[in-house]
């Protein structure tokens, strides 16, 4: 959880920077002031938005299937994002995690909430995409069993 809310802060920060050098109020698609919430439906307003989202999923699948295993929020707390293996995981399938973990997260939380019952901690979204979250360093090459006692 820390290390989401670690990158939600390092995420909302930068989405602030791109909307203000677009011009764009950062609040306008929430806004009750009809001119900044019109911005969203401009041709710039249209691509600065995807921008900020296709950003979002960028960050998450190249950070976590760099060489450094995960995202500043993970490096930050001590942990990596592995195969059932202990191996680096491939963009593919930091794509898919990223994306079941959307799925999974509208549907009640119930993938996260699993985490606390499963043996290994994995959320739904691990276990879809056969991905480990653990107490590590990038490139240990294995998982450690005792991780998850």
């Amino acid at each position: 959880m820390a290390a989401y809310l670690i990158d939600y802060v390092i995420l909302m920060a930068t989405q602030f920077v791109i909307y203000s050098v677009m011009g764009i109020s950062v609040f306008g698609a929430t806004s009750l002031d009809l001119e900044a919430n019109e911005i969203f439906t401009t041709t710039i307003g249209l691509v600065t938005y995807a921008l900020v989202i296709v950003g979002s999923i960028a960050y998450f699948v190249l950070m976590e299937s760099s060489s450094k295993q995960g995202t500043l929020g993970k490096m930050a707390v001590g942990i990596i994002v592995t195969d059932t293996n202990g191996n680096r995981i491939t963009w593919m399938r930091a794509l898919g995690r990223y994306f079941a973990k959307i799925l999974y997260g509208i549907v009640l939380l119930i993938g996260y909430i699993m985490v606390a019952f499963t043996e290994r901690k994995q959320g739904l979204h691990d276990m879809i995409c056969s991905t480990l979250v653990v107490k590590g360093r990038p490139g240990e090459g294995s998982v450690d069993p005792t991780v998850f006692d």
